[in-house]
């Protein structure tokens, strides 16, 4: 019997998915996927991860203006969404966070909109999506600003690629952790020697498709069934059965985004 498991952060309505997304879905659907979350990160990709949700079953929504969008994004995009946000088939803000590996969008316009968001997660009440490149210090720092002010954040470090430090400080002010198929490369050691140490209601699998391809696809465009190759590394990591893994991280998004659509799978 297959797992159950979640894909908790992927981008379906980037180009790469255009000429076979239902056949992307039926192989997610085949390999034990039951939930998909597609992740804004700009004003177009937000407006389209909802109408993907709205097609497709297995799909919700995240809307949010990712750090390295910012600067390109147009006076209106914010407030738009922040409209977007009141919908009941939006169930998490972001991508947002920071980026010192590109930065495309200057640091402190980064820091505002980081700032942004988090003020908007709690007005809404629904989880925020944190990205966090090269910029731990940073990512921390901010999120111990609010934190001091207004208690435990609800939300996931996606693609942790942090530190153990950053980890367990994300952890301490009640964040999630994401891992995605960077931890089954070779030189990710350090990244699955964090992955071991979180605890099990805390922990959570992505793809971040179409990129970062685990082993043994890497190369390949990524996509929501590769997840599977994570968990299993993950359960491997961790001393137990895959089933258990699966298990594990999908009543983890349940109780996160506390969502239950009517004649979903869950």
């Amino acid at each position: 019997m297959l797992p159950r498991l979640v894909d908790t952060h992927c981008h379906l309505d980037d180009s790469r998915f255009r000429g076979d997304l239902p056949a992307v879905l039926n192989r997610a659907a085949a390999a034990g996927i039951i939930r998909i979350y597609c992740i804004g990160t700009d004003l177009t990709s937000s407006h389209a991860a909802l109408a993907l949700a709205d097609r497709h079953e297995m799909l919700t929504a995240v809307v949010g203006l990712h750090p390295n969008s910012i600067a390109e994004a147009a006076p209106g995009d914010w407030d738009a969404i922040v409209e977007l946000t009141r919908l009941p088939d939006v169930v998490g803000i972001g991508e947002s966070g920071l980026d010192r590996h590109w930065e495309k969008t200057p640091f402190s316009i980064q820091e505002d909109y980081f700032a942004r968001h988090l003020a908007l997660a709690r007005t809404c009440n629904k989880p925020i999506i944190i990205h966090n490149r090269e910029a731990d210090a940073d990512t921390v720092r901010l999120l111990r600003d609010d934190f001091d002010r207004y208690g435990p954040i609800r939300g996931i470090l996606h693609s942790c690629a942090a530190d153990a430090a950053t980890a367990e400080a994300c952890l301490a002010m009640g964040l999630h952790i994401s891992f995605s198929g960077m931890l089954t490369y070779k030189n990710a050691d350090a990244i699955r020697a964090v992955a071991a140490t979180v605890p099990d209601d805390r922990l959570l699998i992505e793809t971040d498709a179409p990129y970062l391809s685990p082993l043994p696809v890497r190369g390949q465009r990524n996509e929501p069934a590769f997840v599977a190759h994570t968990a299993a590394r993950l359960a491997a990591i961790r001393g137990i059965e895959i089933e258990r893994l699966g298990e594990m991280t999908t009543r983890n998004a349940i109780e996160l985004f506390d969502r239950v659509r009517p004649g979903s799978n869950w």
